[in-house]
């Protein structure tokens, strides 16, 4: 679709940019978050759902997992991903230069500068809110939170949980989605909790819990008191209208007790740690690697690193606003990431998807020494099969809009083109439709029947 039809529609169409109210949770779902310490999203396969695939499109296929990082706050790209060079503003200690022709702050983020190969950045891209939780909560879900459909929708990880499902085995024991240190993940939406989030802040312990004091003879032999006691209660038509939801709750909780594997993948070892940064977001891509790497069917990892809320003293080396604290935290975690999953083979398998909510504005600095909330934006990914060492678009001389779109449908990539293009590369048909949404067909992407949204294909050009 040309960027003069696309605007045509969302003038008929507008999405509206306000703050973001409540999710609406149902009970059942509200019973379960409370106790889903361990594994609330685990599931038994053979699930099956009614969709229809009214484009038939064909996919990439070319990834089997997915890592999501939601760099919250909203990094200034044109510190970033979309360096511009301000005269008498870019600080010295960006250290920008040239690595394979993309212009990069290696004094940001010099580690990353030797992964350039393996990564593509995707310039032309623009958020649709400059609200920080609107905008998360749009990264998120793929759509627009405000709206009737966006306030039911699942997460994308939920989506690849529910659309992988038929591909998990019996013997997998972790969740299909993981989201790690990111307590405001969205969870399932109206998709039942067995696709929900099993969230977890990495610690050295691992997972508390999962190892039963009194040994596995006692566990068992009190997990059967409890079926005696409450079985009828978790079984469909139930009383309760969270009957089955219980029961596979408790299914899934079990397959995580007592589990060497569980106590391998969610562990941290302090060498590792360090090697990753030692800093929580290190920690959760350490874990997100071990997750993936120990293949019990997690297909979805969300993983979040804040501090990019840099309104003042963006250049400080030592404000909490810096850009330096949190792209020192970044560049030391995600290229350990990227070294170890292309050490491993998995990185191949495993897409990469980095960005936030939004951008900064471009240009000198405000009266506070910092960058405010702006739309122009740029995203990284890496792996998956996409090819790395290019850049997807353009923008002008001081980063504040769009001078070449660089792929096919020749406007701004937006976030649903984002999640059209994981779905994508995991082999998911965008195009699909639900049949099973609370207020009718659920699209995987909005108005998937007008072709609106789509895969950025040229990132495997």
């Amino acid at each position: 679709m040309k960027n003069t039809e696309f605007e045509s529609f969302q003038q008929r169409y507008p999405q509206r940019r306000q703050a973001f109210f409540a999710r609406p949770y149902f009970s059942r779902r509200a019973f379960l978050r409370g106790a889903a310490g361990v594994a609330g999203s685990l599931m038994l396969p053979s699930f099956s759902t009614a969709a229809t695939s009214p484009n038939g499109a064909t996919t990439k296929n070319t990834a089997r997992n997915l890592i999501f990082i939601l760099m919250s706050g909203g990094p200034s790209h044109v510190d970033t991903f979309d360096l511009k060079l301000i005269d008498g503003v870019s600080p010295a200690p960006l250290g920008p230069e040239r690595v394979n022709g993309i212009l990069w702050p290696t004094g940001l983020m010099p580690k990353l500068s030797t992964h350039l190969g393996s990564m593509a950045i995707i310039r032309s891209m623009r958020s649709w809110a400059l609200v920080h939780e609107t905008g998360q909560q749009w990264v998120q879900v793929g759509r627009n939170p405000r709206n009737a459909e966006g306030s039911v929708a699942p997460h994308i990880g939920s989506i690849i949980a529910r659309e992988k499902e038929i591909e998990r085995r019996p013997s997998d024991s972790f969740p299909p989605f993981v989201a790690l240190d990111v307590n405001e993940a969205v969870g399932s939406g109206y998709f039942s909790a067995r696709y929900a989030p099993l969230k977890y802040v990495p610690a050295a312990g691992g997972i508390p819990d999962t190892l039963h004091p009194a040994g596995e003879g006692a566990f068992q032999a009190r997990l059967k008191a409890l079926a005696d006691l409450d079985g009828r209660l978790r079984t469909v038509g139930s009383p309760l209208s969270a009957g089955q939801d219980v029961a596979e709750f408790y299914d899934a909780a079990v397959r995580m007790v007592n589990n060497p594997i569980v106590e391998r993948a969610f562990r941290l070892n302090a060498t590792e740690a360090e090697r990753y940064g030692s800093t929580a977001f290190g920690n959760a891509c350490l874990v997100a690697k071990q997750v993936l790497a120990e293949n019990q069917g997690t297909r979805a990892v969300m993983i979040r690193l804040g501090g990019w809320d840099s309104h003042s003293n963006i250049y400080s080396s030592t404000a909490p606003t810096s850009i330096f604290g949190a792209g020192k935290t970044f560049d030391n975690a995600l290229s350990a990431l990227l070294a170890d999953l292309k050490s491993s083979g998995q990185l191949e398998q495993t897409l990469i998807v980095a960005g936030g909510e939004f951008g900064r504005t471009p240009g000198p600095l405000s009266a506070a020494g910092g960058r405010d909330h702006y739309l122009q934006q740029s995203f990284v990914l890496a792996g998956g099969g996409i090819r790395g060492g290019q850049v997807i678009g353009a923008t002008d001389a001081t980063g504040e809009a769009t001078s070449e779109y660089g792929w096919s449908r020749d406007r701004d990539v937006r976030v649903e083109d984002i999640e059209a293009t994981i779905y994508s590369a995991l082999g998911i048909d965008w195009t699909k439709v639900l049949d099973d949404g609370p207020t009718g067909p659920f699209p995987l992407i909005p108005h998937s029947e007008k072709d609106l949204y789509g895969p950025v294909n040229e990132l495997w050009s």
